[in-house]
């Protein structure tokens, strides 16, 4: 299990030429790119890391706001509290591509800019990865755990929002008026040893049998 660092999609992208000259100048430019990994401290945005094939070389620590899928400026253009709405949760950090759902319409709401729509890229993931050192995060908290979907906006840009802050829209099962969901956030840990009270230390068959089975 990976930490601090995980592999991404080989996603071609455009990086805004001011992050690659600590924002200094080069505003307006644009350079070709493809992503290559992305790291997680706890407490910052995610911090991506980029091959930049016309100088072939590597540019680590972008957020995700200096990236764009075409070279132009974003209209609107938002900034990265709008693009990722929590920093990052723990040390330990992995990527997937949810297949299901990767085909899918999103939509996700923003801080300031309102409903913006996208398409799915993958889905980062932050755990507790070292059992040795104090949790000190939330990250396996079930009311404070978040799954940090990175999607491709129409805008121009990349987010990475969670499950709650969207809604997936399929053309064969969404209804064209879906409900408005009316959840609850999950507080409860679930597990299925604790207090059963079934206890096999005293037996080696195989086909074992609880106490209920036997007396029955």
């Amino acid at each position: 299990m990976s930490e601090l660092i995980c592999n991404l999609p080989a996603q071609k992208v455009y990086v805004r030429r001011e992050y690659l000259r600590d924002l200094e100048d080069g505003f307006g430019e644009f350079v070709d790119g493809v992503w290559v990994s992305c790291k997680s401290i706890p407490g910052r945005a995610f911090y991506f890391e980029t091959y930049l094939p016309q100088y072939g070389a590597l540019f680590d620590k972008l957020p995700i706001s200096a990236f764009v899928s075409r070279p132009k400026i974003p209209d609107p253009d938002l900034p990265l509290n709008n693009l990722q709405f929590w920093n990052c949760m723990d040390y330990g950090i992995t990527a997937i591509h949810k297949q299901f759902i990767g085909s899918m319409d999103y939509e996700v709401l923003t801080r300031d800019f309102g409903i913006q729509k996208g398409i799915y890229v993958a889905t980062l993931d932050n755990y507790h990865a070292d059992v040795d050192s104090i949790d000190y995060s939330t990250a396996e908290t079930p009311d404070e755990h978040k799954s940090f979907n990175l999607l491709q906006l129409d805008n121009g840009q990349f987010c990475v929002y969670p499950n709650n802050r969207m809604r997936v829209y399929d053309n064969s099962l969404t209804p064209d008026k879906p409900l408005q969901p009316d959840f609850k956030v999950s507080t409860r840990e679930y597990q299925v040893e604790n207090g059963n009270q079934t206890r096999l230390g005293d037996t080696d068959e195989y086909f074992w049998k609880t106490k209920k089975e036997s007396s029955s």
